[in-house]
Protein backbone atom coordinates (compact mmCIF):
# COMPACT_ATOMS: atom_id res chain seq x y z
CA UNK A 1 0.00 0.00 0.00
CA UNK A 2 2.47 2.78 1.16
CA UNK A 3 4.93 1.48 -2.25
CA UNK A 4 1.96 1.88 -3.97
CA UNK A 5 1.05 5.39 -2.50
CA UNK A 6 4.47 6.94 -2.66
CA UNK A 7 5.92 4.61 -5.96
CA UNK A 8 9.31 6.17 -6.92
CA UNK A 9 8.75 10.01 -5.84
CA UNK A 10 11.11 9.58 -2.78
CA UNK A 11 14.16 8.34 -5.36
CA UNK A 12 15.66 11.36 -6.36
CA UNK A 13 16.00 12.38 -2.57
CA UNK A 14 17.49 8.89 -1.55
CA UNK A 15 19.61 8.82 -4.75
CA UNK A 16 21.08 12.22 -3.62
CA UNK A 17 21.93 10.65 0.24
CA UNK A 18 23.55 7.64 -1.55
CA UNK A 19 25.37 9.92 -4.72
CA UNK A 20 27.67 11.63 -1.77
CA UNK A 21 28.71 7.69 -0.84
CA UNK A 22 28.99 5.96 -4.20
CA UNK A 23 29.52 9.19 -7.15
CA UNK A 24 28.10 7.76 -10.43
CA UNK A 25 29.46 4.21 -9.17
CA UNK A 26 27.28 1.56 -7.70
CA UNK A 27 25.98 -2.25 -7.59
CA UNK A 28 22.19 -2.52 -6.87
CA UNK A 29 23.00 -6.09 -6.04
CA UNK A 30 25.81 -5.18 -3.13
CA UNK A 31 22.59 -3.52 -1.39
CA UNK A 32 20.46 -6.50 -2.09
CA UNK A 33 22.85 -9.19 -0.14
CA UNK A 34 23.38 -6.24 2.54
CA UNK A 35 19.98 -6.25 3.08
CA UNK A 36 19.74 -9.98 3.54
CA UNK A 37 22.77 -9.98 5.83
CA UNK A 38 21.33 -7.30 8.11
CA UNK A 39 18.03 -9.38 8.24
CA UNK A 40 19.90 -12.48 9.31
CA UNK A 41 21.86 -9.87 11.87
CA UNK A 42 18.27 -9.09 13.04
CA UNK A 43 17.38 -13.12 13.12
CA UNK A 44 20.17 -13.56 15.61
CA UNK A 45 19.35 -10.82 17.82
CA UNK A 46 15.82 -12.04 17.89
CA UNK A 47 17.58 -15.61 19.09
CA UNK A 48 18.95 -14.08 21.47
CA UNK A 49 15.90 -11.56 22.69
CA UNK A 50 17.68 -8.44 22.31
CA UNK A 51 14.53 -6.60 20.77
CA UNK A 52 15.73 -3.55 20.48
CA UNK A 53 18.81 -4.28 18.45
CA UNK A 54 16.44 -6.22 16.48
CA UNK A 55 14.46 -3.67 15.75
CA UNK A 56 17.31 -1.51 14.03
CA UNK A 57 18.60 -3.91 12.01
CA UNK A 58 15.14 -4.87 10.97
CA UNK A 59 14.97 -1.28 9.84
CA UNK A 60 18.02 -1.09 8.55
CA UNK A 61 17.41 -4.15 6.20
CA UNK A 62 14.49 -2.25 4.74
CA UNK A 63 16.09 0.80 4.11
CA UNK A 64 19.07 -1.33 2.08
CA UNK A 65 16.28 -3.12 0.27
CA UNK A 66 14.62 0.12 -0.81
CA UNK A 67 17.98 1.76 -1.80
CA UNK A 68 19.03 -1.57 -4.22
CA UNK A 69 15.74 -0.39 -6.26
CA UNK A 70 16.91 3.28 -6.34
CA UNK A 71 20.73 2.79 -7.43
CA UNK A 72 19.23 0.36 -10.13
CA UNK A 73 16.80 3.17 -11.72
CA UNK A 74 18.85 5.86 -11.44
CA UNK A 75 22.02 4.61 -12.67
CA UNK A 76 19.94 2.25 -15.13
CA UNK A 77 21.32 -1.05 -13.93
CA UNK A 78 18.07 -2.67 -13.62
CA UNK A 79 18.16 -6.28 -14.89
CA UNK A 80 15.38 -9.34 -14.82
CA UNK A 81 17.96 -11.32 -12.90
CA UNK A 82 18.52 -8.31 -10.08
CA UNK A 83 14.63 -8.08 -10.09
CA UNK A 84 14.58 -11.91 -9.78
CA UNK A 85 17.02 -11.77 -7.35
CA UNK A 86 15.56 -9.54 -4.79
CA UNK A 87 12.73 -11.00 -5.07
CA UNK A 88 14.09 -14.23 -3.87
CA UNK A 89 15.82 -12.63 -1.20
CA UNK A 90 12.78 -10.93 -0.06
CA UNK A 91 11.02 -14.21 0.10
CA UNK A 92 14.16 -15.57 2.57
CA UNK A 93 14.13 -12.54 4.83
CA UNK A 94 10.75 -12.31 5.38
CA UNK A 95 10.39 -15.73 6.55
CA UNK A 96 14.01 -15.87 8.43
CA UNK A 97 12.63 -13.04 10.76
CA UNK A 98 9.55 -14.47 11.48
CA UNK A 99 11.45 -17.85 11.91
CA UNK A 100 13.24 -16.46 14.23
CA UNK A 101 10.48 -15.43 16.26
CA UNK A 102 8.63 -18.24 16.07
CA UNK A 103 11.77 -20.33 17.50
CA UNK A 104 12.11 -17.83 20.25
CA UNK A 105 8.63 -18.70 21.48
CA UNK A 106 9.37 -22.08 20.95
CA UNK A 107 11.90 -21.95 23.34
CA UNK A 108 10.14 -19.61 26.06
CA UNK A 109 7.91 -22.46 25.48
CA UNK A 110 4.50 -20.28 24.26
CA UNK A 111 2.50 -22.17 21.96
CA UNK A 112 0.38 -20.07 21.41
CA UNK A 113 2.37 -17.26 20.13
CA UNK A 114 4.57 -20.50 17.80
CA UNK A 115 0.94 -21.51 16.26
CA UNK A 116 0.36 -16.87 16.49
CA UNK A 117 4.18 -16.61 14.56
CA UNK A 118 2.90 -19.43 12.12
CA UNK A 119 -0.19 -18.00 10.87
CA UNK A 120 1.79 -14.87 10.16
CA UNK A 121 3.93 -16.92 8.00
CA UNK A 122 1.23 -18.40 5.91
CA UNK A 123 -0.25 -15.13 5.33
CA UNK A 124 3.09 -13.36 4.74
CA UNK A 125 4.26 -16.48 2.01
CA UNK A 126 0.49 -16.08 0.13
CA UNK A 127 0.52 -12.24 -0.43
CA UNK A 128 3.55 -12.97 -2.95
CA UNK A 129 2.48 -16.09 -4.32
CA UNK A 130 -0.57 -14.58 -5.48
CA UNK A 131 0.80 -11.40 -7.17
CA UNK A 132 3.35 -14.01 -9.22
CA UNK A 133 0.39 -16.44 -9.95
CA UNK A 134 -1.99 -13.01 -10.86
CA UNK A 135 1.33 -12.13 -13.09
CA UNK A 136 1.19 -15.59 -14.74
CA UNK A 137 -2.54 -15.39 -15.59
CA UNK A 138 -1.65 -11.64 -16.72
CA UNK A 139 -3.35 -9.67 -14.50
CA UNK A 140 -1.08 -6.96 -12.72
CA UNK A 141 -1.77 -7.10 -8.78
CA UNK A 142 0.37 -5.60 -6.35
CA UNK A 143 -2.91 -3.87 -4.68
CA UNK A 144 -3.63 -4.94 -0.93
CA UNK A 145 -2.83 -3.54 2.97
CA UNK A 146 -0.06 -5.36 4.23
CA UNK A 147 2.31 -5.47 1.56
CA UNK A 148 6.31 -6.14 2.55
CA UNK A 149 6.69 -2.29 3.29
CA UNK A 150 3.89 -2.08 5.93
CA UNK A 151 4.59 -5.95 7.27
CA UNK A 152 8.66 -4.62 7.61
CA UNK A 153 7.72 -1.51 9.62
CA UNK A 154 5.04 -3.10 12.29
CA UNK A 155 8.19 -6.06 12.37
CA UNK A 156 10.44 -3.19 13.57
CA UNK A 157 7.73 -1.22 15.93
CA UNK A 158 7.09 -4.49 17.45
CA UNK A 159 10.67 -5.68 18.01
CA UNK A 160 12.07 -1.89 19.25
CA UNK A 161 8.85 -1.23 21.59
CA UNK A 162 8.94 -5.33 22.64
CA UNK A 163 5.26 -5.41 21.29
CA UNK A 164 5.60 -8.23 19.22
CA UNK A 165 2.39 -9.94 20.22
CA UNK A 166 -0.22 -7.60 19.31
CA UNK A 167 2.37 -6.49 16.26
CA UNK A 168 1.96 -10.31 15.21
CA UNK A 169 -2.18 -10.24 16.16
CA UNK A 170 -2.39 -7.32 13.69
CA UNK A 171 -0.15 -8.95 10.91
CA UNK A 172 -2.08 -12.35 11.39
CA UNK A 173 -5.29 -10.16 10.61
CA UNK A 174 -3.87 -8.47 7.79
CA UNK A 175 -1.61 -10.72 5.98
CA UNK A 176 -4.47 -12.92 6.06
CA UNK A 177 -7.27 -9.79 4.72
CA UNK A 178 -4.85 -8.71 2.04
CA UNK A 179 -4.46 -12.63 0.62
CA UNK A 180 -8.31 -11.88 0.56
CA UNK A 181 -8.24 -8.92 -0.92
CA UNK A 182 -5.95 -10.25 -3.85
CA UNK A 183 -8.25 -13.58 -4.43
CA UNK A 184 -10.67 -11.29 -5.10
CA UNK A 185 -9.21 -8.77 -7.39
CA UNK A 186 -7.96 -11.15 -9.17
CA UNK A 187 -11.15 -13.05 -9.48
CA UNK A 188 -12.62 -9.74 -10.65
CA UNK A 189 -10.36 -8.87 -13.05
CA UNK A 190 -10.46 -12.57 -15.07
CA UNK A 191 -14.08 -12.57 -14.65
CA UNK A 192 -14.23 -9.08 -16.50
CA UNK A 193 -11.69 -10.13 -19.23
CA UNK A 194 -13.51 -13.26 -19.75
CA UNK A 195 -10.35 -15.43 -18.81
CA UNK A 196 -12.26 -17.79 -16.08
Amino acid sequence: MIGNKIGHRLDPYLYAILKIFLGQHGNPNIFTFLGFFATLVASFFILKGFWFLAGLAIILSGLLDLFDGVVARKLGKTTAFGSFLDSVLDRYSDLLLLLAILIHYLIKEDPSLVILTSFVSMGTVLIPYIRAKAEALEVQCTMGLMERAERIILLSIGALFQWMEPILWILAILTHFTVLQRIYYVWKKLRVDNKR
